[in-house]
């Protein structure tokens, strides 16, 4: 029999030090990242603000033929809407919280004591009781922190400013300064390569700031026509609940259901009819916006079928949150203008068949 030999394979010392240090250098960009992970937050709602103003922007340019000027009436305009807005708003918002805050100690007496339309919660589950317990178990110093609670709050405050302050600026500098990012990154590569990434960036620009656009407006009457209705019903806070109502639709799918859940919630506290007319209006309005505002809105941009918008909003929620629910629908139709313009090139046949 012949006798097995035995293959030794040596690495240079070189070579062993190189991958550590490939290695090393990509978990510290990892934890780099990872760190630094709200500020990537802040440059994608930057980054979502600019494709929405960005229409207007190069409208105004055509007109004025300079980009800065355009920017910055766009902005100020922009800002001076934000203002008034909040002018109109935000004073109805204030007095509705504060109105909410002086009925809070009346709700949790009627909790309490199991009257009301809470009161089930303490006669059926002993919700009350359960919620003592577990302020003895947790001893004086949970109830005493509230130095802790202060400083977080003030801490949360400074950074919503900071946050605020730190995306207006890079949604500006966003729109003043990117197009001409574009035409650098497309002016190094090759003309037949960049006729063709410019034709893919064009599409990628559409679909994304179609969806940022239509997104935008479909939380607008979302808002609006769930405020009306509310108000209608004499449901307090409606202006709040709105408000409420246009930021949870901003997330695909599931958030007009959270939505409907909590105002539907308020409204039966209110009385039994308002929490029936206000169901009804979510169940019909969601069949409207999912059948008919939806595919208008978004049948010319983010071409995607339901199952992949659902599965791109899932997997976009367990990364990020809602920031990754957001931004998945986007992403989702980015990724597909990419694939379909590698089966063009790379497999040219298919393409012309489907053609």
């Amino acid at each position: 029999m012949p006798e097995e030999r035995l293959r030794l394979v040596q690495f240079r010392p070189r070579t062993v030090f190189l991958v550590i240090g490939i290695l090393l250098a990509v978990l510290i960009v990892l934890q780099v990242l990872w760190l630094a992970r709200h500020i990537f937050a802040w440059i994608f709602i930057a980054l979502f603000l600019a494709m929405a103003l960005n229409p207007a922007v190069d409208a105004l340019e055509h007109r004025v033929k300079r980009r800065g000027l355009a920017t910055g009436i766009v902005f100020v305009l922009a800002l001076a809407g934000i203002a008034l807005i909040g002018a109109l708003f935000i004073p109805t918002l204030v007095d509705q919280v504060n109105e909410f805050a002086r009925k809070v100690p009346d709700y949790l007496d009627d909790l309490t004591k199991g009257r009301g339309r809470l009161g089930f919660l303490q006669e059926k589950y002993h919700l009350v009781d359960k919620a003592r317990d577990a302020v003895k178990e947790g001893g004086a110093a949970k109830l005493l922190g509230l130095s802790g609670t202060a400083v977080a709050v003030a801490k949360g405050v400074v950074n919503a400013v900071v946050a605020s302050l730190t995306i207006a600026f890079l949604t500006f500098f966003m729109l003043l300064e990117g197009p001409k990012w574009v035409d650098r990154f497309f002016g190094l590569l090759s003309p037949p390569a960049r006729e063709r990434w410019g034709g893919v960036g064009r599409q990628i620009y559409r679909t994304v700031g179609g969806y940022v656009t239509g997104n935008l407006f479909i939380s607008l009457i979302a808002g609006t026509l769930t405020t009306i209705v509310l108000q209608i019903m004499g449901v307090p806070f409606a202006i709040a609940l709105g408000l409420i109502v246009a930021i949870l639709d901003l997330i695909p799918l599931a958030g007009a259901t959270i939505a409907a859940i909590l105002v539907g919630g308020v409204a039966f506290l209110h009385s039994i009819t308002a929490g029936i007319v206000v169901v009804v209006f979510f169940i019909v309005y969601q069949q409207v916006e999912n059948h008919v505002i939806q595919p208008i809105v978004y049948g010319r941009t983010v071409q995607l079928s339901p199952l992949i918008v659902l599965i791109s909003v899932l997997i976009g929620a367990e990364l990020a949150g809602v920031l990754g629910a957001l931004g998945a629908i986007p992403v989702a139709g980015s990724l597909q203008v990419l694939f379909l313009d590698w089966l063009r090139h790379r497999r040219p046949e298919v393409t012309a068949g489907a053609a």
